[in-house]
């Protein structure tokens, strides 16, 4: 198959993948229910604005978001949380499945729904907020910490008083990043709920009264049916991307990719693979707290690689390229105390790692075999080979080596026709030859050439 239909079949492919499969509109009320898995990114705000959209578009009768978050960033929460205040339907934020939790901005999503439920060994709490610098988390001034922490409390406990949440817990989740299980939060009043599972959700829902701006409507949600509004594939794939370790790989699998098209030009599908890999890794990236400093000592050690096959130092710029890659790697990505969800998995690092120097091991390995051999091709070639005399070397005659007559020169004594000699040297078109060890002689070469050299 020739490389343009391979593309196309390969984008066709990619498409399918990634089409969002066909949702069938409900005929009449139903329960909606969504997923947000992972941190909280402008993805998945996306992801919520769409399906409680969908919800609102088909009437859903109620929408419950079943949230398992370790934090993410502020203006994405905030997204979240305007959309569901603004909702026409109902919201319910169920924190499962068992061992799921709510931390950070999961705390104001779930403070923000109409009604909030936890499963059984789940947890809730850490809600201080963040402030994240080029080099990490932001030393700031108790002045600036201050106005951070007091406008994420009055905005936790503006969303208490509006959804008839216990307000205190709230403030103590900012200021002192206390947690609370399941049944703590629903004695606190922090939850309304604690379920087994959605059907048992489900059914404490039923005559459930709605606080807030949603009037005084009574839920009836156990008899209806459920239809679930995940991630589509696009969606899943962009809030993947948010994952540090994901984005990281998909930065290394890109560079080499390009480093393979760069070594093999013409190849194609390196290349294109690794500007999309790039390009997905760079989405990522862009929605985490980078260290400019670990993407130029990547860049420095993949370019320590590169120089040491071009110019061969013995592994001295491969040493150096580990170093710079793996000190670039580590500090990547700025994972501030309390978010581990932000670092680079250690195992990624050492894999990625080791792949590299064995990659680049290999073409330098390569490259110095290459470098030893003798040539085999031009001028050079002729070197050592063995030649017959065609006439007298007085000290210039001619020979016969390759297949072709060649002007000669000897430095010793002179060589009578018929005999052999060694090539010792290239001078431009000419031979400098000397008589050859006493060995058995090789068959005679008998085709002569159409003219001499």
């Amino acid at each position: 198959m020739s490389r343009a239909p391979a593309l196309l079949l390969f984008a066709w492919l990619l498409l399918l993948v990634l089409a969002p499969p066909p949702v069938a509109g409900a005929d009449g009320p139903y329960v909606a229910v969504g997923q947000l898995r992972g941190t909280i990114n402008p993805a998945a705000a996306s992801y919520v604005d769409r399906a409680l959209g969908r919800a609102e578009a088909d009437g859903a009768a109620l929408f419950v978001l079943q949230l398992d978050t370790p934090g993410g960033l502020d203006s994405s929460m905030r997204q979240i949380v305007q959309r569901i205040l603004a909702s026409r339907v109902p919201v319910v934020v169920y924190v499962a499945p068992p061992g799921a939790r709510a931390a950070s901005a999961g705390v104001y999503i779930a403070y923000s729904a109409n009604l909030a439920a936890m499963a059984p060994n789940t947890n809730i709490g850490s809600a201080t907020p963040v402030a994240m610098s080029e080099s990490g988390e932001a030393k700031l001034s108790d002045e600036m910490r201050s106005k951070m922490t007091n406008d994420a409390v009055a905005y936790l406990k503006s969303l208490a008083a509006t959804r008839g949440r216990n307000a205190t817990w709230g403030e103590d989740a900012v200021r002192q990043a206390i947690n609370a299980p399941a049944n703590e939060a629903l004695e606190l009043g922090v939850v309304n709920y604690v379920a087994e599972d959605l059907p048992d959700l489900l059914r404490q829902l039923d005559g459930a009264q709605l606080p807030g701006a949603q009037g005084q409507g009574s839920l009836r949600p156990s008899s209806l049916p459920v239809q679930r509004l995940d991630m589509q594939p696009l969606e899943g794939l962009l809030h993947a991307l948010a994952d540090p370790t994901i984005a990281y790989l998909l930065l290394s699998v890109g560079t080499l990719a390009l480093m393979v098209e760069l070594y093999h030009p013409g190849a194609i599908f390196p290349g294109v693979t690794g500007a999309l890999c790039l390009l997905l890794a760079f989405y990522g990236l862009g929605t985490l707290p980078v260290n400019l400093a670990g993407v130029l000592f990547i860049v420095l050690g993949v370019a320590l690689f590169a120089l040491d096959v071009v110019t061969p130092t013995h592994g001295v710029l491969t040493v150096g390229g580990i170093l710079s890659f793996l000190l670039g790697s580590a500090v990547l990505i700025n994972a501030p105390d309390g978010a581990p969800y932000l670092a680079i998995a250690w195992q990624a690092i050492a894999l990625v790692t080791l792949f590299f120097v064995l990659f680049f091991g290999f073409l330098l390995g390569t490259v110095v075999r290459i470098q030893s051999r003798r040539s085999v091709n031009g001028r050079d070639a002729l070197i050592g080979q063995r030649a017959q005399v065609r006439s007298p070397l007085n000290p210039s005659g001619l020979v016969f080596a390759q297949g072709e007559l060649w002007s000669a020169t000897t430095d010793g004594e002179a060589i009578p026709a018929g005999e052999w000699v060694e090539v010792e040297g290239v001078n431009g078109l000419r031979l400098r030859v000397g008589r050859a060890a006493v060995i058995s002689a090789p068959a005679v070469e008998t085709a002569e050439p159409a003219a001499g050299a």
